[in-house]
């Protein structure tokens, strides 16, 4: 049987592959490391997010946003 496809860290989005210690928790595993777990997601991570992927949707494909366009579209 081949091990499930990686899934994505619910804080930094690093892929986390399966291991065989996670056989039986794998469905829980949300976190790549100790620091995220630690971090975890806050309330005002989502917006700022949700803002990053709209500045990026209006650009070419392979397009970046500057970290202070960003905070300028926040105010």
């Amino acid at each position: 049987m081949a091990p499930p496809p990686p899934k994505p860290c619910a804080v930094c989005g690093r892929a986390i592959t399966w291991r065989r210690k996670w056989a039986r928790d794998w469905e829980q595993v949300r976190y790549c490391s100790d620091a995220c777990r630690g971090k975890r997601t806050q309330a005002r991570d989502s917006p700022l997010e949700a803002l990053i992927l709209e500045l990026l949707a209006r650009r070419a494909g392979g397009a970046t946003v500057c970290p202070s366009e960003v905070a300028r579209a926040v105010g």
